[in-house]
């Protein structure tokens, strides 16, 4: 075993460490007046009854499937399966303790400016980035080694991947459920309907839309890249196996160089401040740029100690970290308020809703191209500087480095997606408490940059699952491949001209879009009944429009929560059973077909909804800066143009925050569940 592997854990136990420190930096500072705190408290208490309801309910899945798999598979994967379900759960609500509690600080840090706000926003959120990346790395590292740091050991925690998988799922389609519902519910009664602002408190269904920013956006975000962390550097050491007769540490490697990214990442979080121009979205990646070029130097050393300076592996690894960057820069394209693509969707805004529907459309569907590419590119660049030209399994170990290496820079890129729900409740609080204009004008710019931030991680998230599946598949692969020579069988071939591949291509590409059906249904379900919440408060309850009543918030919390974890089940089912019926009814070459088919048409369309949402929102808010008559006209009456920028926000509120992340865990989920059922279905 070599010696680097016990870096592994090591820098995940020293990223624990410094995930504390910043928590004590937290809950040291100042979190303003009474009333600052009683919103807080509301905001909190929601977002941890929504978060324990949920687990409760996960729970009894998990201890199903446990036992199944203890029947069906072995204890080991049982037990790897519970652990890694925990420590997924565990960063989630680590993440989102911190962040509602970083959010009132921020509020009351703006009082001082914008740096200090920026800082508290931010480090707040590098709690929830440094402890995903290091509990993923602990997890999988610490069980290799406890297990023996061997093949075998491999195998042993494939189920710490399955358990980190249902609970991503879980916490992407129950948490995108409920932040959309309150979202839209809110805003659709809120500011279409009474023509109160955003974060009125006036409006019933303030506090769970505050809720639900945590729960969605940061919940859900940290068990999403948590999971596609743990399956990536799995699929990278199961393909690592088959290449060990050239590259003796070829399963460690992916391993040490997570270890590598989250120190870089510990000291680019350092370099996040505001310079002369003030730009908030610059700060951030300044220290995603530091963070990205010292893994880049740390990379190039443990390649030449532990793969004899194998070139190929180091661009490899080099190529991972320049598709972080291409889908940072492109999703940012696509989302920022300054570029082209949110100002026609606001411009289309002028004649209506219906065209700003359209073009939001044209948008998101325009926004799949470039990405693709760029995966394209990093996939043949990946495969051919390792030799796949000659040597196939070299090429594949090399595409499973590039997705290795980007998601060892979790931790910096969680800490800038986590800023978001920060700064949009920070906005809320300052909003409520009736804080200062001045205020509001540091929170808005930092909510502002938050919603690119949200879109720019979803961008990553989506471009880092599609390598991570292709790295799983191409495990699964190996797995039958090999379980096929022992039995002296020919190996697996996916030939289009076999009816069975057809057949797994065309259900596997038709399930991200009966997935995304399901979910955006139940959010039009749920916001349906906190509208007619909502309404009936304003209608029933004496005095609220004139502020002298207070709403029932706590009502409208417990609607939509009930609502989401009633709509989540059949989705999280859909994603576990889908491949087991497959692969027992048709067998393993129909499923290599439908996972095949799952990873293109999930990836086309995860990003369509998440890029064109956020397009849609950036658009209302480039508006609501003052653009294009900007809220309301000179004479006081609401802008038909934002009106209309409400509506298609509305639409893609539920694509860019609820069916479009959930795809990931989708993805990811089925193709761990076929490498687990591989042996029982051939």
């Amino acid at each position: 075993m070599n010696s680097l592997l016990y870096s592994a854990p090591l820098a995940g136990i020293i990223g624990l460490i410094f995930a504390g420190y910043l928590v004590l930096y937290i809950l040291k500072l100042d979190a303003g007046s009474e009333r600052m705190k009683a919103i807080a408290s509301a905001i909190q208490e929601g977002a941890m009854a929504y978060l324990n309801r949920q687990y409760k309910t996960v729970a009894i899945i998990a201890v199903i499937l446990a036992v199944l798999l203890t029947l069906a598979i072995n204890v080991d994967i049982a037990v790897g399966f519970i652990l890694g379900a925990v420590m997924s759960a565990a960063a989630g609500y680590l993440g989102m303790s911190i962040s509602v509690r970083s959010n009132v600080r921020c509020a009351n840090a703006a009082r001082e400016g914008l740096q200090k706000a920026l800082k508290v926003a931010f480090r707040g959120g590098a709690v929830t980035g440094i402890s995903v990346a290091s509990l993923a790395l602990l997890g999988v590292s610490g069980l290799f080694i406890a297990y023996g740091g061997d093949v075998e050991a491999i195998e042993k925690i494939i189920g710490f991947g399955f358990g980190a998988s249902l609970i991503s799922l879980f916490a992407r389609v129950g948490g995108g459920i409920y932040t959309k519902a309150a979202d839209v519910g809110t805003d659709l009664v809120g500011k279409v309907e009474a023509g109160i602002p955003e974060d009125d408190p006036r409006n019933p269904g303030v506090i769970a839309d505050n809720v639900g920013d945590n729960v969605g956006d940061c919940a859900g975000m940290a068990a999403d890249l948590f999971e596609t962390y743990v399956v990536t550097v799995l699929g990278a050491m199961l393909i690592g196996v088959t290449v060990l007769g050239v590259f003796p540490n070829a399963v460690a490697y992916p391993l040490v160089l997570g270890a590598a990214a989250i120190f870089a990442s510990i000291i680019g979080i350092f370099f996040v401040r505001l310079g002369k121009s003030g730009n908030i979205m610059g700060a951030m990646y300044k220290g995603a740029i530091v963070a990205g070029g010292i893994s880049a130097i740390l990379f190039y050393i443990i390649t030449q100690v532990m793969m004899d300076g194998n070139i190929g592996l180091f661009i490899s690894a080099l190529v991972g970290l320049g598709v972080t960057a291409a889908m940072i820069m492109i999703t940012d394209y696509y989302t920022s308020l300054s570029h082209s693509p949110v100002k026609d969707i606001a411009n289309a805004s002028v004649t209506g809703p219906g065209t700003n529907i359209i073009t939001g459309l044209a948008v998101g569907l325009r926004s799949t191209a470039l990405p693709v590419l760029v995966i394209s590119a990093g996939v043949l660049i990946a495969y051919y500087v390792m030799g796949g030209a000659t040597d196939p399994i070299l090429g594949l170990y090399g595409i499973a480095i590039a997705a290795a290496a980007m998601l060892s820079v979790t931790g910096i890129i969680i800490s800038i997606d986590s800023y978001g729900p920060i700064t949009d409740n920070a906005g809320g609080i300052a909003e409520m408490a009736e804080m200062p204009k001045e205020v509001r004008d540091i929170t808005d710019p930092l909510d502002a940059v938050g919603n690119t931030t949200k879109a720019v991680t979803k961008g990553y998230a989506i471009g880092s699952a599609a390598l991570g599946a292709l790295a799983l598949y191409a495990a699964y692969s190996s797995e039958v491949n090999r379980l096929l020579a022992e039995q002296e069988l020919p190996p697996l071939l996916l030939v289009l001209s076999d009816p069975l591949v057809l057949v797994g291509l065309f259900i596997g590409g038709m399930i991200p879009f009966l997935f995304s059906s399901f979910l955006m249904g139940a959010v039009g379900r749920a916001a349906s009944t906190i509208v007619s919440e909502i309404r009936r408060q304003f209608r029933e309850i004496p005095g609220i429009m004139e502020g002298k009543s207070k709403p029932d918030y706590g009502r409208c919390v417990d609607i939509v929560t009930i609502a989401a974890q009633k709509e989540m089940v059949v989705p999280g089912l859909l994603a576990v059973l889908s491949p087991v019926f497959v692969g027992y009814i048709f067998g393993p070459i129909a499923l290599g077909g439908l996972l095949i088919g799952v990873i293109i048409s999930g990836l086309l369309l995860a990003l369509m909804m998440t890029t064109g949402g956020a397009a849609w929102d950036n658009a209302k808010k480039y508006i609501e800066s003052g653009n294009l008559g900007g809220k309301r006209l000179p004479d006081g009456r609401p802008n038909p143009t934002h009106a209309a920028a409400v509506v298609g926000d509305t639409v893609g509120d539920p694509t860019k925050d609820t069916a479009g992340p959930a795809i990931n865990p989708l993805i990811k989920v089925m193709n761990i569940v076929a490498i687990l059922i591989a042996a029982l279905i051939l």
